[in-house]
């Protein structure tokens, strides 16, 4: 853990040094706490290096990125960083990663918006299934047809979900990209592919087409609507102003929606096809393999945000197979977490941690792991290793049993193993129930026989030799309104772990921030003003920072009221914000509240409450 810092130049210095000079760095941007640096190639060992340098709390590898967690004096930092940085072109506000790191981000803000939909769907299919093993024949009522339809809805037009999302991560008219979605889906050209594929012959200006479908696809709408941005951006300063508002879609009707029939659909969803028939031939050849590899390391790629790429292999093996199983294996790695936080509940003695990992395993049953990753497994390292371990244990049993879901789940758990079920597979469901049971109870041993690791680690508590300030007792108000959440749920190390101080997150229902006390703005930041640093009459220094990652939104979607160094009244208008398209952009909403000098004071009560109001109590600090 860091201690005070005042040589920031030196610092800067030395975390240039560590990561190989200016000719290895790539971007150098920051946010209201941290060093985002983009590197040609990490040095071996200059993470760890850099995270025991005096001023620098801890180092984050993520999005392609090495964030270094300074704190709020990041700006005193980044400005004697890039006053080293002899090419200007390297400082990136917008801090860009690799093309990799894009496409998983991109992945994760297409799919993020409507991905409860889609679970939804696949629970209305789950509960179908055991209706039909409760009643046999009940598949061939209306009833169950009716049904049925409805719960592939989301699915089949699936290209309409993905148009309305990518084109405000494209940031391209969402109407046109609609319209030529639409055009794929159509009953006509259904027709057509049949025909094609039965042998025929139909050519789009004397250019033959082929028998591509696509309905549930994810990659030709996704490249349609890339594709259509840049044409859209190239078309705005050379239509007139009165003739725009027509010719702009009918222009992008005509080229793109041809061009994805004759190039980008076949090609893409060749691709999703050829990836799918690979990881196919992989389950084929040794099943017990691929359930030992995704097992163990599916939940590291939701650490780094990978997991969304997986969604179109499984999905384009839903469409050509009516079955997947990645997801079989997928559930187990899951309730391996959601073990690890069950065992870790039984084991701990900290009745702030059993909150926190019942909290969190609770979380867990419904397949979101991040709670459990962030605010109990990872955090102590042993329970995400235990985690891990069992999972894959779990999936090479399961392996032996060959399973498979059949009906889509995007968000895979134990709720979701009914999805396993079919009458002509019972070994499906055997070996998934199985295999989730070795990695539920495995963790749940393991934990009790090796321990936490808890007394190994500091709980995020920031040390230094700061006196102590002594008074009878401050309270704050809450600067918004929602749901109070504790730290150990936000999907961010830094503030799980409290890394940055104590505090509290708050999920809002309003889109506004509100002055919490008198004081005075010591930190705004102009490009994506997302967080605000404040400086309290009382002397306590906080830190809002609205969502997660926001730092990379920049179109708008928050507004300051308000300047650096301004004098504000408790009850002031600090920010207003667009909750929608911060969603849709793929951005949890979820607000850490830090007290930035909690090394100042020595006992620091949070709110019990779960929802609050600008009046309601967050922080009691006494001596």
């Amino acid at each position: 853990m860091s201690s005070k810092i005042r040589d920031y130049n030196k610092l800067a210095v030395d975390i240039l040094n560590e990561l190989g000079g200016e000719d290895n760095i790539v971007t150098v941007a920051r946010c209201a706490t941290r060093l985002r640096v983009v590197t040609q190639s990490t040095p071996e060992n200059a993470k760890e290096t850099i995270a025991n340098f005096s001023g620098v709390i801890t180092v984050v590898e993520k999005g392609g990125q090495i964030q270094i967690v300074i704190g709020t004096n990041v700006d005193k930092v980044y400005n004697a960083f890039t006053q080293l940085l002899k090419s200007g072109n390297k400082v990136d506000v917008n801090s860009k990663s690799s093309i990799l790191n894009r496409v998983i981000a991109t992945m994760s803000a297409v799919f993020a918006p409507f991905v409860y939909v889609l679970a939804g769907a696949g629970i209305l299919q789950g509960i179908l299934i055991l209706i039909n093993l409760a009643f046999p024949g009940f598949d061939k009522t209306s009833t169950c047809q009716v049904f049925s339809f409805i719960s592939w809805g989301p699915f089949t037009f699936l290209p309409i979900f993905i148009a309305i999302t990518a084109s405000q991560h494209f940031r391209c008219n969402i109407y046109i990209a609609v319209a030529c979605c639409a055009a794929l889906l159509s009953p006509t050209w259904a027709e057509i592919a049949k025909f094609i594929k039965e042998g025929g012959t139909f050519d789009l200006f004397g250019l033959p087409l082929s028998e591509t479908t696509y309905m549930s696809t994810v990659l030709p709408p996704l490249f349609l609507v890339w594709l259509l941005s840049y044409l859209e951006r190239f078309l705005e300063p050379r239509l007139h102003s009165i003739i725009k508002p027509l010719f702009m879609p009918f222009i992008c009707l005509v080229i793109m929606v041809p061009l994805t029939l004759l190039v980008v659909g076949p090609l893409t969803a060749g691709a999703a096809r050829y990836i799918s028939i690979g990881y196919n031939y992989l389950v084929d050849f040794a099943p017990w393999l691929a359930g030992a590899i995704i097992g163990a390391f599916w939940q590291v790629l939701v650490i780094f945000g990978v997991h969304w790429g997986i969604t179109p292999i499984v999905l384009e093996n839903m469409k050509l197979n009516g079955q997947d199983s990645f997801q079989a294996y997928q559930t187990i790695a899951v309730i391996g977490q959601v073990g690890a936080a069950l065992g870790f509940y039984i084991k701990t003695r900290s009745s702030e941690m059993k909150g926190v990992s019942i909290s969190a395993f609770v979380t867990g049953l419904f397949g979101i792991t991040e709670p459990a990753i962030y605010g109990v497994n990872l955090r102590f390292k042993k329970p995400f290793i235990y985690g891990c371990a069992c999972a894959s244990i779990g999936g090479i049993v399961a392996g032996f049993f060959t399973p498979y879901f059949y009906a889509y789940a995007p968000l895979a758990g134990p709720l979701t193993i009914v999805n396993t079920i079919n009458p002509e597979h019972y070994n499906s469901v055997i070996g998934v129930s199985i295999g989730s049971l070795i990695a539920l109870f495995g963790p749940v041993i393991l934990i009790q026989i090796f321990g936490t690791n808890e007394n190994n680690q500091n709980n995020g508590k920031i040390e230094n030799d700061t006196p102590k300030i002594v008074l009878d007792k401050i309270n704050i108000t809450s600067p918004m309104i929602g749901k109070a959440l504790p730290l150990s749920e936000v999907p961010d190390p830094a503030f799980a772990q409290k890394l940055m101080g104590e505090g509290i997150a708050i999920e809002p229902t309003e889109n506004h921030i509100y002055a919490p006390y008198n004081g005075k703005v010591t930190a705004v930041f102009e490009s994506s003003k997302h967080a605000i640093g404040l400086s309290l009459d009382n002397g306590v220094e906080l830190l809002i920072h609205v969502g997660i990652d926001t730092v990379n939104l920049t179109n708008n979607e928050f507004s300051y009221h308000v300047s650096m160094g301004q004098q504000v009244k408790t009850g002031d208008l600090l920010i207003s914000f667009d909750p929608q398209a911060i969603k849709q952009a793929g951005y949890p909403l979820i607000t850490p509240i830090i007290i930035v000098n909690t090394d100042q004071y020595q006992l620091i009560t949070l709110t019990e409450n779960k929802d609050v109001n600008l009046d309601d109590i967050i922080f009691e600090i006494k001596q």
